[in-house]
């Protein structure tokens, strides 16, 4: 299995015309950062820092007890797209105290991807919330952490999810399986955009 930190990165070209935006998102613990670390072809910048006691009253560590350290800002890959086109991606902080980040990080997204743990999946409700609010189009993705198995449809119904939101199964360790999710996410933009009926309205922020 391809792993974040066994990959051989491609040199960036010297420019590029085009930027596009996707952010990863979701709640505490949920891959996130590992996600972007994984499939950006560039160091990515992380700004995670060490959790530390004072954190214990304030994070909710169920489920992810092993976790020692956490973002506090937003992590940034970048992948090539073709000669003219870039794809940055940004990975959101999951912690309630850092979520008056994500209306700024939404601004001019092209899309974006929930990551789920479907051990702590209410963790995914204010995410979805405010990307729908934004008219951002996305899709959920459920990061594979070897516990129980839950059935598509058992998923959709605890999210809530509309029909149209696509639903996949991931392993944010892998650089494969991570550009799956980006492929079928951008797929999902263009058959939206395709279709003048269903075409995202984003609010502007």
């Amino acid at each position: 299995m391809d792993s974040a930190t066994s990959e051989t990165r491609t040199p960036l070209g010297a420019s590029a015309d085009n930027g596009l935006k996707i952010v990863v998102v979701g709640g505490f613990g949920a891959g996130k950062t590992t996600m972007v670390r994984s499939v950006s072809e560039i160091r990515p910048l992380n700004t995670e820092e060490t959790m530390t006691r004072a954190g214990e009253a304030v994070d909710d560590l169920s489920g992810v007890s092993g976790k020692t350290a956490t973002t506090v800002a937003f992590d940034f890959g970048r992948i090539t797209l073709d000669r003219r086109n870039v794809l940055y991606l940004f990975g959101a902080p999951g912690q309630e105290r850092f979520w008056f980040l994500w209306d700024r990080l939404f601004s001019g997204t092209l899309g974006a991807v929930v990551l789920v743990d479907t051990r702590r999946i209410d963790d995914s409700w204010y995410a979805i919330d405010r990307l729908e609010k934004h008219g951002t189009p996305f899709l959920v993705a459920c990061n594979d952490f070897g516990g129980p198995a839950f059935a598509p449809e058992q998923v959709r119904e605890a999210l809530d999810l509309d029909p149209h939101v696509p639903l996949v199964t991931c392993d944010a360790r892998s650089r494969e399986s991570s550009k799956l999710v980006l492929i079928t996410l951008v797929e999902h933009i263009q058959a939206l955009y395709a279709d003048p009926a269903r075409a995202p309205r984003q609010e502007l922020v």
